[in-house]
């Protein structure tokens, strides 16, 4: 039989910290954590919890006896709903003192990181609309509030938005984001407005029918903008609303659509197919220019993007004749960025479309000492890939958010580079690696960038090197 917990209630409890994912902290008086959502450090409240873990509760706020200094009102009409964006309802300048709170505390807790020179943590000019890219999905299945639920009313059940956190078949509508600039809320919304006045269908997650799938906007910095368009299956009605876009955005770059029938909406399996303009767009950053496409990765913040590749290039100390290898290097924005301080920049990524976009890029930004090659990291980065392209004194490696296996850092440590700038977007996964390589190695040197203001994932960088032994510089970004 299942254990069902006995709720509690904990009165004029103050919230004393923040935890990953947007959840905020308080303490029993017994010592207990007790993680909720919507809560900000300084709040004193009554709490009421829902489930019973080994060490600790969840639970939600039903009372208020006192505001933290640190709380202030959410711009967006959809937020604790949508779960786009957890601290909205949190200063700025708190949320850079709690994020890099929380990076030090798994560098010391998993990384066994005891002291370093950490760099004070840079913020983002801009907190809101600094998104390059967003995804909203379709459904026929929208989320609706007890309100409308009670309602005799009849309400449109379609929705173009986001997913309801907790719930993979509910989508959110959402009416104004405020991550990325318009045109993307004007487009999302001429489309959900056409389809609903010409009657297309939306997607419905449950039986896998419908026609709209998914949306997803990418913009640069330099004006341009990428609309791609997935729908289930060929339909006579989708010329027609990829024609409407085109003459209603004419400031729309390329205008892709996906025509996907399987269970995921994942797009690196599919074809993508161009409707009007390139099949790309293009990023500028230090007059260096990247073709973007649909497939690509590029960080989503690129102001910060700018400033986090400045704080890596510090970190790693280039000299003319270094070789570096950029692991995990995309479609080689930071080996481009560094390929003139060095002899050879080599670049590896699991995605062969973004090197072949490295290697076009590099190509067009006059770039010739850059190399790049596509595989699994822990099946490419090998003695003969070492063989092939000389050893490298200086490693910078970017990896996703479950960071480096295992075998890519026993390969660093056998290679031993002179110095290693480690860029992370999951500061736990990071310490871990960390502690793995400080078999060979000392951190020396870490930073923090405060990407944005939206939620509570981040990046840092960081530097080891050759001390008493080689080096690590740790760069972290929060995104």
């Amino acid at each position: 039989m299942r254990n069902r917990h006995k709720a509690k209630v904990f009165e004029k409890l103050t919230i004393v910290d923040t935890a990953s994912k947007g959840k905020a902290v308080a303490k029993t008086d017994e010592g207990i954590p007790i993680f909720l959502t919507e809560g900000v450090p300084g709040d004193v409240v009554d709490i009421q919890t829902f489930k019973k873990r080994k060490g600790y509760f969840e639970g939600k706020i039903i009372a208020f006896h006192a505001e933290s200094e640190h709380r202030t009102s959410p711009v967006c009409e959809h937020f604790g709903v949508c779960g786009g964006c957890k601290w909205q309802h949190m200063t700025y300048a708190a949320q850079l003192q709690f994020k890099q709170k929380e990076v030090s505390e798994n560098l010391r807790r998993i990384g066994g990181v005891i002291s370093l020179e950490a760099m004070d943590i840079l913020d983002c000019e801009t907190p809101y609309f600094y998104r390059n890219k967003m995804e909203f999905s379709f459904s026929s299945y929208r989320w609706m509030t007890n309100e409308e639920i009670a309602s005799d009313k009849e309400f449109n059940k379609n929705a173009l938005g986001f997913h309801k956190p907790g719930m993979w078949d509910k989508i959110v509508d959402i009416n104004k984001c405020h991550l990325q600039a318009d045109p993307s809320n004007a487009i999302r919304n001429e489309i959900r407005r056409y389809a609903l006045e010409h009657g297309l269908s939306f997607f419905h997650p449950r039986d896998q029918s419908g026609f709209l799938r998914t949306l997803m906007l990418r913009t640069t910095s330099t004006g341009e903008v990428m609309v791609l368009l997935q729908v289930v299956h060929n339909d006579p009605a989708l010329t027609p609303l990829l024609d409407h876009l085109k003459t209603h955005f004419p400031q729309i770059t390329s205008l892709l659509y996906v025509i996907n029938n399987k269970a995921n909406d994942t797009l690196y399996d599919q074809e993508i197919l161009l409707h009007a303009g390139r099949d790309h767009i293009i990023e500028e950053m230090e007059g260096l220019r990247f073709k973007i496409g649909a497939k690509t990765f590029y960080q989503t913040n690129s102001l910060q993007a700018y400033a986090l590749y400045k704080v890596t290039r510090e970190f790693a100390q280039l000299k003319k004749e270094d070789v570096v290898y950029d692991l995990y290097t995309g479609i080689g924005t930071i080996a481009q960025f560094i390929a003139k301080k060095v002899t050879k920049v080599v670049g590896i990524d699991v995605v062969p479309e973004s090197i072949e976009a490295a290697k076009v890029n590099a190509f067009d930004n006059d770039i010739h000492n850059a190399e790049f090659e596509a595989g699994d990291m822990k099946s490419i980065f090998t003695e003969a890939f070492i063989e092939r392209h000389g050893k490298a004194n200086v490693v910078i490696t970017d990896p996703p958010r479950d960071g480096m296996h295992k075998d890519v850092v026993a390969q660093l440590l056998s290679l031993a580079p002179e110095r290693i700038v480690y860029v992370s977007c999951n500061s736990a996964t990071q310490a871990r690696d960390l502690a793995l390589l400080n078999k060979g190695y000392s951190l020396v040197r870490s930073s923090s960038c405060g990407y944005v203001s939206a939620n509570t994932s981040c990046r840092k960088c960081c530097t080891f090197g050759k001390e008493k032994n080689p080096c690590l510089d740790v760069p972290f970004l929060y995104s």
